[in-house]
């Protein structure tokens, strides 16, 4: 295992500002110093601060949850996790158990906080909290989906069926796959 320099200094950040902004997105500039003296610009994706979660709901020791949802980017329905930002004065907990009532019909007695994940972390400033839902009992909030989400249930002893659909491409579910199957081993 080779050592990591965890001490080594950010780059001073001389000037931040907005260069383009829509209704869900805010890129910034960064003028950069490095600590060897190099300049650069950087351009990225602000967050908006709060974060974002996803929940792995197991309903039983064996089966999760899944929801199938419009997928704008990709023009698409996809398969997925539960998934939803934390609102303000919210913690990733509760926001977890927010988003399983609102997208899955259910809430949960025990929630596991398995693992932060990033997406493209040169680029866009945004977290995720990833959790284990268990003990789930039935509860329904209404969220802010257009249309009612499809639920479906699936087998942890079928993830390589789950991995050859062409509708469960998303690399934070993914991830959240492999950590709970690695859990579940370890539990």
């Amino acid at each position: 295992m080779s050592k990591i320099d965890n001490k080594k200094a950010l780059p001073q950040i001389h000037q931040r500002k907005v260069v383009a902004q829509s209704g869900l997105f805010k890129v910034e500039q960064l003028d950069l110093e490095f600590s060897n003296g190099e300049k650069r610009q950087f351009e990225r994706m602000a967050g908006s601060g709060r974060g974002a979660v996803m929940i792995v709901p197991f309903i039983n020791d064996h089966e999760f949850l899944l929801v199938r949802e419009y997928a704008a980017g990709t023009h698409s329905y996809q398969l997925g996790f539960p998934k939803g930002l934390i609102d303000p004065g919210e913690s990733a907990i509760v926001a977890a158990n927010r988003e399983l009532k609102e997208e899955v019909g259910y809430g949960a007695q025990q929630l596991i906080p398995l693992h932060t994940v990033s997406m493209a972390p040169a680029f866009f400033d945004a977290k995720m909290d990833i959790f284990i839902a268990r003990d789930l009992y039935a509860e329904s909030l209404l969220g802010d989906e257009p249309e009612p989400l499809e639920v479906i249930p699936w087998s942890i002893n079928d993830v390589e069926a789950l991995l050859a659909r062409k509708d469960f491409i998303e690399a934070r579910c993914i991830a959240a796959l492999f950590l709970a199957q690695n859990w579940i081993k370890d539990n």
